[in-house]
């Protein structure tokens, strides 16, 4: 008997959280330490000297992947904001603004920062590209590897020879997800470092919610 269509819609699906996960795990062998550790050192120097507000930028599903990051600096105890909200602040000389972009030449995200390097902010991107406009404006970079690009490649065997997992991670899935595991990761060694407990960033949860 034949896979029935929900069958075959499963195997798919499952196949693709296997591609996902095994780039994940490949692209964070590539991660540089080193900047990785520069960025929480800035983050928590920040925090221990109170020094003003974060602010977290990035379009699209980078931008959500950003919400995300800002709501777990904010349970940290820092002034995290999101760019686009309207109870955003001035940025002010030595504010972080954390900026994501896959491509790093979002026209939004690439003004936005160009802006914070004028009002004297520091400039933090995680980005595909660190040559990219937006890597050449930051004074930090994270390079976190994924697909950002369209494919002209349409046949199947093919992409899969070449280590291609589009259409089923298409568009910039792979940088937002595996972006999103990267900050994650920040987020549990800031715990630590600051000397916070999963207690601590409850009582800071938002606690009237739809």
């Amino acid at each position: 008997m034949g896979n029935s269509l929900e069958d075959l819609s499963s195997s798919i699906s499952l196949k693709t959280m296997y591609d996902l996960t095994g780039f994940i795990l490949s692209a964070i062998k590539r991660l540089d330490v080193k900047m990785i550790s520069k960025m929480v050192d800035m983050l928590v120097d920040f925090y221990q000297n109170k020094q003003g507000r974060i602010l977290v930028m990035g379009a699209g599903r980078s931008g959500l992947v950003g919400r995300a990051f800002a709501m777990r600096l904010l349970h940290l105890g820092y002034n995290a904001y999101v760019l686009g909200e309207t109870i955003v602040p001035a940025i002010r000389e030595g504010d972080i603004v954390i900026a994501i972009s896959g491509s790093g030449k979002t026209k939004l995200i690439v003004t936005a920062a160009e802006a914070a390097k004028e009002a004297k902010a520091r400039l933090i991107a995680v980005t595909s590209y660190p040559d990219s406009p937006l890597g050449r404006l930051a004074d930090l970079v994270i390079e976190v590897p994924g697909r950002t690009k369209y494919s002209n490649e349409t046949d199947y065997f093919a992409r899969q020879i070449l280590g291609m997992t589009e259409p089923l991670a298409p568009l910039g899935t792979l940088f937002e997800d595996t972006t999103m595991i990267v900050l994650d990761g920040i987020v549990a060694e800031l715990m630590i470092r600051l000397k916070k407990t999963e207690e601590d960033l409850r009582l800071v949860h938002a606690n009237i919610e739809l």
